[in-house]
């Protein structure tokens, strides 16, 4: 039986051995595994078990010498010894010794000068065709000589023994010294994904690229813009524009002369999708998609998008070819215009705003928004957030390191920046109402075609954002966010609330320049 040199980690199987084959034959053998069922349209669809999100607390980075200083220790990054990885890295070769394995090797950057072999372990059929899906599949002659700059192991049958010590039977653990990552105890395959981008986040800044949390897209005009923001905010929604070519929906790089995509898939969150609303993820739920805990309309098995009673975190995983409009290269010019997007659940901010480069640099680095149900695991009810650069769960590295290149490369490139409220609107969440996707996605394409540039803008007061008093396509009372609220005093008092907040979290970046602190909520603006 060929091995495909899976003895160099230490591991042997009695099992079947299946490397990098097609996705109709990974389908076959989940099913025959009873790890999925088909959708009436084709997708396979599973359900991921206990953990339907991200478990942060079970992240690990192993700390060596080597590595101990480059690392941003804290709450976000927790050390490991090695010896405990040690263990249960044992533990996960000793669980797959009998199992079928199947092998993915692929890459992740689409810039060939920046690009990261990965080679991918699962026991499970389901999670290899997930990240085949994901990453950037190799060329027969590429394969043939693969090399992996990356071993990860996933096996999420395999539940840590207690006496490792750990905070739970799950484990994520990144070794950077070693290039290695073990996932264990959870079915959650966004975890593959993320450790991939916390590797490419890990290694692309000390090659002086600036990497995102974000999606882009890319217009007939090669202007190229980029959507930052955290789960469930609308990265994958809004970039996703049959107008414009999709770069990618989650991760890119920025280099001195190009962005390009980390990825070769999408992986959305589908919770309430609609054809009217998404008709291009809709139509990318077909046969070698992979769905993660939806329900079946058990009489038709058409999936049932606005069923969330495993999770509000329902998610689709889908080559990137699956989408009719696409930049297949994965690499674009430097971006013309950038969107910070924030689900306010208290509706206070404006629907859009545009940004000065200090305020700019303030938001970038506070990365507000709110956690959305089923993000991560624990997570019921949305809840005010504050993320590094709007991806401070993934950025292995001194956050003000990312927030400086950032800088840079938007004074470089000359971007209009503005601010995107996904929220809510005429109240708090449970009170007031999600804004329609229809009028951001108007506010999106104002900002893009350059409409924007020569309205008239007022001061939000408690804010320090500029709000435009027209834009074509929404109606104007929805612009400024106070006129929605029926209860005005309601509104000041939760408007300063969110000010207080922003002004405690961005108290840890006491050595940014006064002009950037002041371009904040409650700051003393200057133009």
């Amino acid at each position: 039986m060929e091995t495909y040199g899976i003895e160099k980690y230490g591991l042997s199987t009695t099992g079947t051995i299946y490397r990098n084959i097609p996705a109709g034959s990974l389908v076959e053998k989940a099913l025959l595994k009873k790890e999925g069922r088909l959708s009436r349209a084709g997708c396979l669809c599973i359900e991921t078990g206990e953990r339907t999100g991200r478990s942060p607390n079970d992240k690990y980075i192993v700390d060596h010498p080597s590595i101990h200083d480059k690392i941003a220790w804290g709450k976000v990054n927790r050390p490991v010894s090695p010896e405990k990885f040690d263990l249960v890295y044992q533990q996960i070769i000793d669980h797959l010794s009998d199992k079928d394995l199947y092998i993915f090797d692929g890459y992740a950057g689409a810039n060939p000068k920046y690009s990261y072999a990965f080679r991918i372990i699962n026991e499970k059929a389901s999670q290899n065709l997930f990240i085949s899906n994901l990453l950037i599949k190799p060329t027969p002659r590429e394969l043939q000589h693969f090399q992996e700059d990356y071993l990860i192991l996933a096996a999420p049958d395999c539940k840590i023994d207690k006496s490792v010590g750990l905070n739970s039977d799950v484990a994520v653990m990144i070794d950077y010294a070693r290039q290695i990552v073990l996932i264990a105890g959870t079915g959650y395959s966004g975890e593959i994904k993320k450790s991939i981008f916390c590797v490419m986040n890990y290694v692309l800044p000390q090659r002086n690229v600036f990497t995102m949390h974000c999606s882009a897209n890319i217009g007939d005009e090669g202007d190229t813009a980029l959507f930052f923001g955290l789960s469930g905010t609308g990265k994958t929604t809004l970039s996703a524009d049959p107008k414009r070519k999709l770069i990618g929906d989650d991760e890119h790089g920025w280099s001195h002369t190009s962005v390009f995509n980390f990825e070769g898939g999408c992986y959305a969150k589908c919770i309430n999708l609609s054809k009217e609303n998404e008709p291009e993820i809709w139509d990318a739920v077909r046969f070698g998609a992979v769905a993660e805990n939806v329900c079946l309309f058990e009489d038709t098995r058409i999936i049932d998008f606005n069923d969330n009673s495993i999770t509000e975190n329902t998610r689709v995983g889908y080559p990137l070819n699956f989408i009719a409009n696409i930049a297949p290269e994965g690499v674009a010019p430097i971006p013309k215009t950038i969107f910070f997007l924030a689900a306010d659940a208290f509706g206070v901010l404006p629907p859009i705003s545009k940004l000065d480069k200090n305020s700019a640099a303030y938001h970038f680095v506070s990365g507000y928004t709110s956690k959305l149900a089923g993000t991560e695991d624990g997570v019921t009810e949305p809840e005010a957030t504050f993320s590094t650069c709007f991806g401070e769960p993934f950025l292995p590295l001194d956050p003000l390191l990312y927030a400086q290149q950032f800088q840079r490369r938007v004074k470089k490139a000359g971007a209009n920046v503005f601010l995107i409220n996904t929220g809510w609107v005429g109240g708090s969440y449970g009170t007031g109402k999600r804004i329609p996707i229809k009028f951001t996605r108007a506010m999106i394409n104002a900002a893009i075609d350059g409409e924007l540039d020569f309205v008239s803008y007022e001061r939000d007061p408690y804010f320090n954002l500029n709000i435009p008093k027209f834009c074509p396509g929404v109606p104007q009372e929805l612009l400024n966010p106070k006129s929605t609220w029926i209860d005005k005093d309601a509104y000041d008092q939760t408007a300063q609330k969110l000010v207080k907040m922003f002004q405690n979290n961005f108290k840890q970046y006491s050595n940014f320049p006064e002009a950037v602190i002041n371009a904040g909520p409650g700051g003393t603006y200057s133009q």
